[in-house]
């Protein structure tokens, strides 16, 4: 039996899709909202979480380290995302935090239970209409660190509340701004923000 949380911000959508999931005998399954996942995750200890990159509650940006804590004692969960081609740097941010499965969004559901089968054996999973996404990903200019800032200044934080999120000094959260502007082409913060949400980055 494979135990598996899905992690999804559209009610109607989890609970449907987490319905049909049940479907399969050898899959026990959970469901949760992203504010809800890193509690879940530490209460149920699931085999796989599958979980959407659009997370409603946190500026389009998913909180991945929620779901593979690593202090709990034991194995962190096998990671499959559902996405899209479109948000190569939701993309990458998964690949970064380990995941195995990457189910186009657009597909059948079909593919989702081979994922969630193949990354609870260790296996990588892959949707063929990703590819394109990925290929962006790998084109993506700006590093870990300096999505995560301009990720937060995306959702109107402020140089000293992304200092205090990230555990940065003010002073190094300018220079990561600046190197973004230069990076993107920006004229500002505001148009490197504007650009990298047009390229599909954020």
């Amino acid at each position: 039996m494979i135990r598996v949380l899905l992690v999804h911000d559209a009610c109607l959508v989890r609970s449907v899709l987490a319905e049909w999931l049940r479907r399969e005998p050898d899959l026990r399954v959970d469901d949760t909202p992203w504010h809800n996942a890193r509690g879940r995750v530490r209460a149920d200890r699931p085999d796989v979480c599958a979980a959407d990159l659009d997370s409603s509650g946190t500026h389009g940006v998913p909180p991945l380290a929620d779901l593979r804590p690593v202090d709990t004692g034991c194995a962190p969960p096998r990671l499959v995302v559902l996405a899209g081609a479109n948000r190569p740097g939701l993309l990458k941010r998964a690949a970064e935090a380990g995941a195995l499965g990457y189910v186009d969004k657009e597909g059948a559901p079909e593919r989702l239970v081979e994922a969630i089968r193949r990354a609870a054996e260790g296996e990588r999973f892959v949707d063929d209409s990703l590819g394109f996404g990925f290929l962006r990903a790998a084109e993506i200019p700006l590093t870990r660190r300096e999505l995560s800032v301009l990720e937060l200044a995306a959702g109107g934080a402020s140089i000293a509340e992304i200092a205090g999120s990230l555990h940065l000094s003010n002073g190094t959260v300018r220079n990561y701004m600046a190197a973004i502007t230069r990076k993107t082409g920006a004229r500002n913060r505001v148009d490197a923000i504007r650009i990298s949400q047009g390229e599909g980055w954020l």
